[in-house]
């Protein structure tokens, strides 16, 4: 965590503009990346700030997920268009979400197989391909 705080010091963006270690950053970086990796949303990390007694508005805590985001500390993985999680595990990887508990969880490399994706527009390359499995408890009636 010690590494991650010095590296909001001296982190630089491709526009040429600095992170300033403001208190907010660091007070949100050591709830984020003091038990290795996680999925956190926005309401949970600033559940967790108020109550560890650190205040600030809820916009605070989106623009620093953001901000680390775009600094590439954290991963912003996507769900459905009003819920967002953000993945201390920057490497790419898939996941899998518990519709019943909202509990988003890794999908371990090599456990997931992608073929047969389409070919990309003329002038374009595909980037990525990210994959979220959504489970449920299974309905007992159905045969």
């Amino acid at each position: 965590m010690n590494g991650v705080l010095s590296e909001i010091n001296l982190l630089g963006f491709p526009d040429g503009t600095k992170m300033r270690p403001t208190r907010q950053r660091k007070a949100l970086a050591a709830i984020l990346f003091k038990a290795g990796h996680r999925h956190v949303t926005a309401e949970e990390l600033h559940r967790e700030a108020c109550s560890g007694g650190i205040r600030m508005a809820l916009a605070t805590v989106y623009n620093t997920l953001h901000l680390f985001t775009r600094a590439g500390l954290l991963r912003e993985v996507t769900v459905d268009s009003g819920q967002r999680y953000f993945d201390t595990n920057v490497s790419h990887h898939h996941h899998i979400l518990n519709e019943q508990t909202g509990k988003l969880s890794d999908i371990g490399e090599g456990e997931i197989l992608i073929s047969g994706l389409p070919k990309a527009s003329e002038g374009m390359e595909i980037r990525c391909v990210d994959v979220v499995v959504r489970v449920r408890l299974a309905d007992k009636e159905k045969p």
